[in-house]
């Protein structure tokens, strides 16, 4: 299937002409029918000649009902445009070709209707003029009559080449389905329709409502007035919801693929149409079948903020217009460049942000939204419209490859230097490198440690290298030296310690050095008193007691306990049942 809207001014026969193509009464309301005149969407639909099937959006074409009429362009691949041969270009003409040309639409057909009436040659010859220089100039043209038939024939062939010509969206894009209609059906509940662009629907499948976040599912599905199990965009269809109700949802909503998309009530665009620094500080964005009043803040030649009154779900690249309801005009065309924009606090940087947009083209770009951004979750690249194609460096992490190296070189000239400047520490803790190297998550830190970096306990240091203590340290280790030559297992009281400048942090430096063993907090002797002690030890009877250790090394309790237990780690010794201890291995010598 595709689908068409059709387009052009009032009274010029666009609903004529989708009566005369399918058979159908396009137009809902009776109050339309009473005054001939189009007032709200109509949708209808036919097999062309070769067996395609195409569903047509009608839309309005008086000035009062533009937004309605953009409600159904907007997520229309296609357009139908209709001009009278009788009354030939006219204002309407003008603006919804302006709209069609803001949102990029770049396939359509020409009808000139009322063939009957007028020769339709000066009228074709009129509209190619004004579709020149716009995305439809050389669309192909048809003069038909909605009211005789004549050239309807032609219209179906012509349809049926332009549909051929209109590309596939992938299956696996994700779903956003903007509302064009919501009712209720007694029994089922809340349906809404709307023009699948593009991803699958089944029955069953949960989505999200734009406006809310809020999870809905699928309780069946509808295609051309038929009952589905399967939608494809591009694709007329009406959903029927569990879970919401008629209240929730609204014509300008979207039903999603959650997860995939990144509503947002602030977004920087590129402006097509008027300069922007003319622009009015309040306009109307339109996207899909959403209206949404925006708030502008011009930035560079062509590129502003829009502030939304509402978030809407946006990719990047996404097209929209922009219109200034107050004069009845199409402003210009959109293009999205960022869904998630750094905010302008400082002074200077609107101008540094004007630069940075100058450079972006729109279409999402992995490589492009990496460097600028640095690391991001694949989940929020994708909510923001983006194909990831790279392996991640960590978890769901994806880093620029240049970045990257980067981040691997500035991690290890940050350790020497916290080195430098900490040399009691083992090592610059995880969560400190992390802010110094700018990064958002604690889980990156550990993959930027790759030789000569090595990391233990929650610090990052570097492997392979000696550290140097500093002189203080150095002189109140000699100290320590000193004392012990004698008593080799007295080991000084706390008080000692401090008096010689040993903290906790000079303390764990000289262990992590190999200038003095810890046995317990204030608890320090000189390396090599483990394996004295082991020697003493085996002297002894065996087994034996922790008060015979105790007064075969000329020491303390406080000193005794956490020895043996040491020894008993190192397997040297083997504590018994009956709380006595053996040596299993004495050192050699």
């Amino acid at each position: 299937m595709q689908v068409i809207a059709t387009a052009g001014h009032v009274d010029h026969g666009k609903s004529t002409l989708v009566r005369a193509l399918t058979g159908m009464e396009p137009d809902r309301w009776a109050e339309e029918r009473r005054r001939g005149m189009t007032i709200d969407l109509g949708f209808a639909w036919t097999s062309l000649p070769s067996g395609r099937v195409v569903a047509l959006v009608d839309v309005p074409g008086h000035e009062r009902f533009v937004p309605n009429m953009l409600a159904g362009v907007g997520p229309v691949p296609a357009v139908l445009l209709v001009v009278a041969a009788d009354e030939g270009w006219m204002p309407q003409s003008a603006e919804h070709l302006a709209a069609l040309d803001a949102l990029g639409v770049r396939h359509g057909l020409l009808a000139v209707t009322r063939s009957d009436l007028a020769d339709p040659y000066p009228a074709a010859e009129q509209a190619r003029a004004e579709l020149a220089g716009t995305s439809l100039a050389d669309i192909e043209t048809v003069a038909v009559s909605g009211v005789t038939g004549a050239g309807l024939a032609d219209l179906g062939a012509a349809l049926d080449r332009l549909a051929a010509r209109l590309p596939e969206p992938p299956a696996t894009a994700p779903v956003r389905l903007w509302v064009d209609r919501v009712f209720t059906i007694a029994g089922s509940g809340t349906v809404v329709t709307g023009t699948l662009g593009g991803g699958r629907l089944h029955p069953g499948d949960e989505l999200e409502l734009g406006t809310t976040g809020q999870r809905v599912r699928v309780r069946s599905l509808q295609s051309l007035g038929a009952p589905v199990d399967r939608a494809t965009g591009v694709a007329r269809v009406a959903v029927n919801l569990r879970g919401v109700a008629r209240d929730q949802v609204a014509r300008g909503d979207a039903l999603l693929t959650p997860g995939r998309f990144q509503p947002t009530d602030l977004v920087d665009v590129r402006l097509c149409g008027d300069p922007v620094g003319d622009l009015s500080a309040t306009l109307m964005l339109h996207i899909g079948s959403a209206a949404v009043p925006v708030r502008v803040r011009p930035l560079g030649v062509d590129t502003a903020r829009l502030r939304l009154a509402r978030p809407v779900p946006l990719h990047l690249g996404d097209r929209a217009l922009l219109r200034d309801p107050g004069q009845r005009r199409v402003v210009g065309g959109v293009t999205v460049l960022d869904v998630v924009p750094p905010p302008l606090n400082r002074r200077g940087s609107a101008a540094a942000r004007a630069a940075t947009l100058a450079d972006l083209d729109g279409p999402p770009d992995e490589a492009g939204e990496l460097r600028r951004r640095g690391p991001m979750r694949r989940d929020a690249l994708e909510r923001m419209g983006v194909r990831v194609g790279t392996a991640p460096v960590v978890g769901d992490w994806h880093v620029d490859a240049g970045q990257w190296r980067d981040l691997r070189r500035r991690a290890i000239a940050e350790v020497r230097r916290y080195a430098d400047t900490h040399p009691l520490e083992a090592g610059v803790p995880v969560e400190t490198l992390r802010r110094l190297l700018g990064l958002p998550d604690r889980l990156l830190v550990p993959a930027l440690v790759v030789p000569p970096l090595v990391m233990s306990g929650g610090r990052v240091g570097v492997g392979g290298t000696d550290v140097a203590l500093p002189d203080a340290v150095l002189r109140a280790i000699e100290r320590v030296r000193h004392e012990l030559a004698d008593r080799p297992f007295r080991a000084p009281e706390a008080a000692r310690l401090r008096e010689l400048g040993l903290g906790q942090r000079e303390v764990g430096a000289a262990v992590r050095v190999g200038a003095l063993l810890c046995l317990a907090e204030n608890v320090v002797l000189l390396p090599a008193a483990a394996d004295d002690a082991v020697r003493v030890l085996a002297g002894l009877p065996q087994p034996f007691t922790l008060s015979t250790a105790r007064q075969a090394l000329d020491t303390t309790r406080r000193v005794a306990v956490p020895l043996l237990e040491l020894l008993d780690r190192r397997g040297a010794t083997r504590r018994l049942s009956d709380d006595v201890r053996v040596v299993v291995t004495p050192p050699p010598g």
